[in-house]
């Protein structure tokens, strides 16, 4: 592995994708330079991820923005603390910021803050408050505390999951407290969230997830309609100083329909809530925060009230539309963690279009006409980020690759949201 030495500092992005491109973007757009994209070495390979590149996703493939390196057992956590520390002293000329694209390595490196901190510039929480909002029933806890809205919840334990009556109506929603032991357990019917019409089927999602290595609570939860035009995302950066410095909603206007990434963006818009941004700002200032956050919810027309679903320790997947709006996401962390740079609050307000979906996907799978008007006119006049088509960042391999993906997607989702329709 070698590292670009005459860079005042270098973002290492531990898992790749299309969010680990946007925050490799945002960097390259504020700084023109490099980041470093790692993952865990593959241990099997496979002809689809031989034509893929291995588990390296088209995203970051064939990318000048950024550079590429697998790193042996960094996903083991008895060896992960060991495994960057390598990292670290193979680019030990650079200032190195660690940025992660999932929870899973967020909780890592809270955990071992202590440690990693001596190599890395980390703009995470500690663990302290990692023990308050690690998991959603903990979350909701908080909520309660801070008058924050979420959907009516009971919770289930495995020793106590035999629900006879439920205080709110099927359908439901049900979902795993911690999101990071769910990640590694594995069962046939495994789906991120599970919607359940009736008590039958609510016994046996149960039933199922504790059949399998799954021990912590399950959160069952009322159904809050309206389709996906109905969520928020929201995604805040917090300084040093634990004051809110940056802010963004957006209004989803589609997501992944697939069982395994359900909740996904793959398209947003900007939106903005003065009174909701507060309410946050409140609670992320009042709990001493650090760093990114993100958190999701969902309008419910029936009393007017978004409701919380979770809180990630990180920006989100599709947060790149922070910077796409014209405030540079990461640019704010580094002039908070690195230059000293103050910044006032800012609640973004510009309006602006974010799409992993192909165009036509996109608008042909909008149930929402009125946002898909406003997406339309936001393309007509230039407010349009495609997620992964870069022009300072393409060559013909790359231009090639997105171009089949983008058929991929558009072949990919119209199979799912068909048969969802259906």
């Amino acid at each position: 592995m070698t590292c670009i030495k005459e860079q005042p500092f270098l973002p290492i992005i531990i898992q790749s994708g299309q969010y680990a491109y946007g925050v490799a973007r945002s960097f390259y757009e504020a700084y023109r330079i490099k980041s470093l994209v790692i993952e865990p070495t593959v241990k099997g390979a496979t002809m689809r991820s031989l034509f893929l590149g291995g588990s390296q996703g088209i995203a970051t493939q064939n990318s000048s923005i950024l550079d590429f390196h697998y790193v042996e057992r960094l996903d083991d956590p008895a060896h992960f603390v060991q495994a960057l520390i390598q990292v670290a002293m193979q680019c030990q000329q650079n200032k190195l910021i660690l940025i992660v694209c999932d929870c899973y390595y967020a909780e890592l490196i809270i955990e071992n803050k202590e440690r990693l901190e001596k190599y890395f510039i980390l703009p995470y929480i500690d663990q302290a408050l990692l023990k308050k909002v690690q998991t959603k029933e903990k979350f909701y806890q908080l909520c309660d505390q801070y008058k924050l809205n979420y959907p009516k919840t009971m919770i289930i334990t495995n020793e106590h999951h035999a629900v006879s009556e439920l205080p709110f109506q099927y359908p439901i929603i049900i979902k795993p407290s911690n999101a990071v032991t769910y990640t590694h357990c594995s069962f046939p019917e495994k789906k991120k969230i599970f919607l359940a019409n009736n008590a039958s089927e609510m016994q046996y999602i149960i039933r199922s997830i504790y059949r399998s290595s799954y021990e912590d609570s399950l959160i069952v939860q009322e159904f809050i309609p309206g389709d996906d035009s109905s969520i928020r995302v929201l995604d805040v950066f917090v300084g040093r100083d634990h004051k809110v410095k940056l802010m963004c909603v957006s209004n989803k206007l589609l997501e992944d329909p697939s069982p395994q990434n359900k909740g996904i963006s793959l398209a947003v818009m900007t939106d903005y809530d003065e009174q909701l941004m507060d309410s946050i700002r409140y609670f992320l200032e009042d709990i001493g925060y650090t760093g990114f956050a993100n958190f999701d919810m969902k309008y419910d027309a029936r009393d007017g009230i978004y409701k919380l679903f979770e809180m990630n320790l990180r920006a989100g997947a599709s947060s790149y539309y922070v910077t796409a709006s014209g405030h540079n996401l990461m640019q704010y962390m580094v002039d908070d963690y690195l230059l000293g740079v103050h910044h006032e609050r800012t609640y973004v307000q510009t309006k602006h279009l974010w799409s992993l979906l192909p165009l036509k996907t996109l608008f042909k799978h909008m149930n929402n006409e009125k946002l898909k008007l406003e997406a339309k006119r936001l393309v007509k006049e230039g407010r349009y980020t495609d997620a992964l088509l870069y022009k300072e960042d393409m060559n013909i391999k790359r231009w090639m690759k997105l171009k089949l993906y983008n058929q991929y997607l558009h072949v990919k989702y119209s199979k799912y949201f068909n048969e969802s329709d259906g």
